[in-house]
């Protein structure tokens, strides 16, 4: 299950709202233009399933969502812990790309989580937004909204993103250390495990 907490952006150990009901999810985010659903999960998606399996087997949902929001493009990004020697080094390097605040250049970011989690942190004025994604959810961020992704020290997800110009998602940094300020993945999954939204 998903998880909402919201926090000033000055002050991580105050938390003004925490929930895990995807309709007071989505209604909070879309203040801010983002949106949040929960959508039916394909069976026989394992860590290891192959990108164009994964695609095959939401090839309805895909559709769906390409034809609703005009987007040109569909990947999969998926990794999972593994024995292979270059393991670590390859969860550590993932993890720095997006741990830090940022935006992105002139496209969305549209996530579907079709297996694992993330949390999506977004500093929207005076606030925090950390949302814990798990399998089934569909989050969209808008471009040039300011945020940092994280999937701990272990990162275990597959996601379909979407892109309407993959060209022009990059990220760019703000500059800022709020990111080392807050609580980071392990702590939101923690708190989502004691309402049982892990």
């Amino acid at each position: 299950m998903s998880l909402l907490i919201t926090w000033p952006d000055d002050d991580p150990a105050t938390t003004v709202r925490q929930t895990p009901e995807p309709a007071e999810i989505n209604a909070v985010l879309n203040q801010f233009g983002c949106g949040f659903e929960r959508l039916d999960l394909q069976p026989g998606i394992g860590p290891d399933a192959a990108p164009d399996d994964v695609l095959d087997a939401y090839r309805d949902t895909v559709k769906d969502i390409r034809t609703a929001e005009g987007f040109v493009t569909v990947d999969v990004a998926t990794i999972h812990p593994s024995d292979d020697p270059g393991w670590a080094e390859t969860a550590r390097s993932l993890r720095a790309k997006f741990i830090d605040e940022h935006t992105h250049g002139d496209d969305d970011e549209v996530r579907f989580m079709v297996r694992g989690a993330g949390t999506f942190f977004l500093h929207i004025g005076d606030k925090v937004h950390a949302v814990y994604a798990t399998a089934g959810d569909l989050l969209a961020v808008p471009r040039g909204t300011t945020h940092w992704f994280d999937t701990g020290p272990a990162p275990d997800f597959t996601a379909i993103r979407f892109f309407h110009n993959p060209e022009g998602w990059i990220g760019i940094p703000t500059g800022s250390d709020i990111s080392g300020r807050f609580p980071d993945f392990d702590a939101v999954r923690a708190r989502a495990a004691t309402l049982g939204a892990a």
